[in-house]
Parts: C-alpha cells; sequence; structure tokens
C-alpha cells in the first residue's frame, strides 16, 4: 500500500527517520513530506506513533491528467465503494501546484469528483459532497505536469492536534514542531533535560512522551481518525496495534524532566496540560526565573523557546539574551544546548564559545522563520 506523511519541508529528514525506525525503508522524499510503501500494520502504527508528520493520506491511484476529458476518464475507473462509505461526507482539496493543473480550474476538479462518486455504483446512496461537515473524509488530488497523485486524508484532524492542549498562554508551539526541535537536538530520554522558559509545557510533554517511548497520538478518542471511516478499516487490527504500542511505554523516565516558567499560570497551565497528555508525574515543574537555575545533574540538554521580541520589546530581549548566555557558560558548561530563536533575534548577545558539532537549522514556526541553534558550551 502507497501512503504520503506530510510534514513541513524543513523536517523532511526528521519524518523520514521516524517512519525507518518503524521499519519503512521504501521511501521516497518530497518537498513537503515522505511517499511509502507500507502494509496495513505499519500504516497503523505510523498513524498513532509518527512525532513530526502533520498529515497521512492513503494513495488511491496515479494517472494522467492533462486536462478535464483526461482526468473525468479515470475518475470513472475508480471503485470508489472500496474506499468511501456512503453514511461519512466527504469533500475535495485539489491541489494545483503548477500553471498546467491550474488552467483546469478548482471548482472543476471538484466537480469532477463529486460527479464521479455520485456514480459509483454504491449499495447504498452515495456519499455527500459537503465541505463544511464535522470532519469528512478530505480527497486530495495533486496534480503537476499533467499527472494526478489522488489520495485520501486518513488522519481527520491535524495530527499535531493531540489531545491534551490547553489555552492559556498568548505563544504555543505546535506539538509536532516541538517534537522536531526535541529529534533534532538528539534528544532520546537517556539524558536530563531541562526547559527553563516552558510556557505552555509543550516542549516537556513533547519530551516526556520521546522518554517514555509513549506513541503521542494513543489517547486520540474512537473514530477521531478519518481512516476508522474509510472502506476496508480492520477495527480488530487497530486495537491490536494499539495495545502493543502501550504495552511498550516505559514506566519511569531514563532521566528526569525539569520545566519552569516566570509566570505561574502559565506553569498552571502547563501542568494541567501535562495532566491531561497523562505525563504529569513524570515532569519537575516550579516557577522561578530562568536565571535562578543551577544545573539539577553534571550534563545534560537545556532547551528553550526564547521570546520574541515583538511581544516584549527589544530592550527586555537583549537583557534576555545576555542573561541566557552568561548562564550557560557560568553554570551551564557541560550541557548541551537547544535554544529556538526567530531569525531576526540578537543571537551575538549569547556570546557561547561553540564547538565544530554546533549547528543553526532553519524551521518555520507558524509563519514566522526561525531557527534552531545546537550548540556545546565551554
Amino acid at each position: 500500500m502507497r501512503w504520503i506523511a506530510t510534514c513541513p519541508h524543513e523536517t523532511v529528514e526528521v519524518l523520514a527517520a521516524e517512519l525507518s525506525a518503524l521499519g519503512v525503508h521504501d521511501q521516497n522524499k518530497l518537498h513537503r513530506g515522505v511517499a511509502f510503501d507500507a502494509d496495513l500494520e505499519t500504516a497503523y502504527r505510523a498513524h498513532l506513533s509518527l512525532r513530526t508528520a502533520s498529515r497521512l493520506q492513503r494513495v488511491v491511484g496515479e494517472f494522467s491528467a492533462p486536462n478535464m476529458d483526461a482526468l473525468r476518464a479515470d475518475l470513472r475507473k475508480i471503485a470508489w465503494p472500496e474506499w468511501l462509505r456512503s453514511h461519512r461526507p466527504f469533500t475535495v482539496a485539489p491541489a494545483l501546484t503548477d500553471s498546467q493543473a491550474q488552467t483546469l480550474g478548482e471548482q472543476d476538479v471538484i466537480n469532477a469528483f463529486v460527479e464521479s462518486i455520485q456514480k459509483g455504483n454504491f449499495e447504498k446512496s452515495a456519499p455527500r459532497f459537503d465541505s463544511e461537515a464535522d470532519n469528512p473524509i478530505t480527497i486530495v488530488p495533486f496534480l503537476r505536469n499533467g499527472i494526478c497523485i489522488l489520495g485520501i486524508d486518513t488522519a481527520g484532524r491535524a495530527l499535531h492536534k493531540r489531545g491534551w492542549r490547553l489555552t492559556g498562554h498568548p505563544a504555543v508551539l505546535k506539538e509536532t514542531l516541538a517534537a522536531s526541535i526535541l529529534l533534532l537536538a538528539g534528544y532520546t530520554g537517556q539524558e536530563p533535560l531541562l526547559d527553563p522558559m516552558c510556557g505552555s509545557g509543550t516542549i516537556v510533554i513533547e519530551a516526556a512522551y520521546i522518554a517514555l517511548n509513549k506513541a503521542p497520538l494513543i489517547h486520540r478518542g474512537k473514530d477521531d481518525f478519518a481512516l476508522e471511516h474509510l472502506a476496508g478499516f480492520d477495527r480488530a487490527l487497530w486495537r491490536r496495534v494499539s495495545d502493543q504500542l502501550r504495552a511498550i511505554k516505559r514506566h519511569a523516565l531514563p532521566a528526569p524532566i525539569y520545566a519552569s516558567d516566570i509566570r505561574e499560570e502559565y506553569v498552571a497551565v502547563a501542568r494541567a496540560s501535562a495532566l491531561r497528555a497523562r505525563v504529569e508525574k513524570y515532569i519537575e515543574f516550579s516557577v522561578r526565573r530562568f536565571q535562578e537555575w543551577v544545573p539539577p545533574a553534571p550534563s545534560g540538554l537545556l532547551i528553550a523557546n526564547l521570546p520574541y521580541g515583538e511581544r516584549i520589546g527589544a530592550g527586555v530581549i537583549n537583557a534576555l539574551y545576555r542573561d541566557m548566555g552568561s548562564l550557560i557558560k557560568q553554570r551551564f558548561a557541560n550541557w548541551r544546548i537547544a535554544l529556538l530563536v526567530p531569525n531576526d533575534a540578537p543571537t551575538h548577545l549569547l556570546t557561547l564559545k561553540t564547538r565544530k558539532e554546533s549547528a543553526e537549522i532553519s524551521l518555520m514556526n507558524g509563519a514566522l522563520p526561525v531557527k534552531l541553534l545546537l550548540a556545546n558550551s565551554e
């Protein structure tokens, strides 16, 4: 079976490594994702286990679509009852990625799919087209160079929506981005981790999941994934895979995780979110200024999403970066460092002396270009 896992282009390599760890070696890296072959059991495991994927799609087929007549002809060949169930509404989200595809017209492409499905010889009535429905099945035709790669979204809600996040912080990271920076930093859970600016707690919660070998989507409810509403869904296999993933979760952290913030209300949100994620007991939360930290272990990983200037002002930002640099140099000299900062951040004020393996990795935090600074301070 062919599948596509999507992600920001900057984290394709991280996603590919995750798939390799699941035993998926037949991969093709794309602009914003990874195409791969996997049997149903491995694909089910991927839906529950991938930390950095945004969405997953089952590939229905690939065919020539130089014009609308050719597209309609190929759509008539698809046995839609093998994919869709009559009771579940659907929508169509075309990706017309070049000028040739755009000449087809988005609405005409949508209409061609609706017509094809409505004439799909379903035993009962055909599923209805309803783009406003709650979590409809999304059909994704990707058209480029006269070719259509046809996929069906099997995630439903985006995979960064783990189900545990609470509101109460003005600038949160997506869970998938937090997982990406942890994996890019080489975090496996085998060393102490400290986030002295934890905010809403996304980084430390994702870290706890990694350290515990806990599948990040394991707590999404029954029927929450779109694949559960497709024809051919194997409920017994899905339950077996879910049980296997629960069974390999560790019952204790290999090394401690520490989190703090200067704002008591943010720590309260982080703690409550961790409780919803069922990892609160594994994280040591506290309210304190980051300048007050002394190393809780001889070595480890200090990680932080530093505040952005537009929220707190340039003067405060400059002082914060100087203080962070001083803290690292004076107290955390034996720790590895991972700092997420905007591209225009005054990183020169950190004045870190770094070893050769230090790096800057470009990422996107929503629409904001950011970079991950990886360093071993001296």
